[in-house]
């Protein structure tokens, strides 16, 4: 016999996986359980009832965005003109560490809630990289630039700290200088 979910029940995990996503856009993954109940307006049993560890909420908390991810990257793999596809991920992942530092940080570093998210990480690497070859094809990159140079473009960005308010300025500076330095001149 199966067992219907109260509607309560459907609306505290939504309520709770939205309060996760909010909390570790803005402050990264190292907050409490009993933090992100104490934010949502539950008490900690209600939490533990919906996702018994913390990896499975972040995970949760993080599907939506992993999905955007992936999404981009597809269009970006999609468009036929390869600065336009290459520049584009540049800047998304720049809104994204402006919209969500936390992201990165549970999805690329050594949080294990990033492990559901492996395939996702191997598929953006591999796109990442066909974007990269396209780019150099086009010779719509500077001669010499690699994939390997793009990742530390973008670990800059996403390694950039500074006070709250002024990082947003500063991410979009770096962008800019990122995708000045990567742009052929000559196109």
């Amino acid at each position: 016999m199966t067992r219907k979910v109260r509607a309560d029940a459907t609306d505290n995990r939504a309520h709770i996986v939205a309060t996760a996503r909010q909390a570790i856009a803005a402050e990264g993954v190292d907050l409490s359980m009993r933090e992100i109940a104490r934010r949502a307006g539950l008490g900690i049993a209600t939490l533990y009832r919906h996702f018994p560890t913390r990896t499975e909420l972040i995970s949760a908390a993080l599907a939506g965005d992993v999905a955007a991810c992936r999404a981009d990257m597809e269009a970006a793999l999609s468009e036929p003109d390869a600065w336009t596809a290459l520049s584009a991920v540049i800047r998304q992942f720049a809104e994204q560490q402006i919209r969500a530092p936390g992201l990165n940080e549970a999805l690329l570093g050594s949080h294990t809630a990033g492990d559901a998210f492996r395939n996702d990480r191997q598929a953006h690497a591999a796109a990442l990289e066909q974007l990269v070859a396209r780019a150099r094809r086009q010779r719509v990159l500077r001669r010499g630039i690699s994939v390997k140079d793009v990742r530390v473009g973008l670990m800059a960005i996403s390694s950039l700290r500074t006070q709250a308010d002024r990082r947003p300025d500063a991410i979009r500076t770096l962008l800019a200088l990122l995708l000045t330095g990567l742009h052929s001149p000559d196109h």
